[in-house]
């Protein structure tokens, strides 16, 4: 399994503005969907900017993508993919010289 933090920024695109905000529960029904499911293993909307984060953990790049872009309101949005990595994964002593 891999961990992802993914920030969501919103970006309207061929919509205006009030358009977007109304399909916005959209948005929130499929979030809540991959929470339920277990991908998204934590979900925070980001106080002071217009975008939310949230921690996917999933199998691969490839169920990643499809999970952000089966969001109904995922062309309004840009995303920006941080891969994490476990602290306990890590072997410090593996990188002495």
């Amino acid at each position: 399994m891999a961990l992802f933090a993914v920030l969501a920024t919103q970006a309207p695109h061929g919509i205006s503005g009030d358009e977007f905000r109304q399909r916005l529960p959209e948005g929130f029904s499929y979030t809540k969907t991959l929470v339920d499911k277990g991908f998204i293993k934590h979900s925070w909307v980001r106080v002071g900017a217009a975008g939310g984060l949230n921690i996917y953990e999933v199998d691969s790049h490839e169920q990643l993508l499809t999970l952000l872009y089966d969001n109904p309101v995922s062309p309004h949005l840009r995303f920006e993919v941080i891969p994490l990595a476990r602290p306990d994964a890590f072997d410090p002593l593996a990188f002495r010289k």
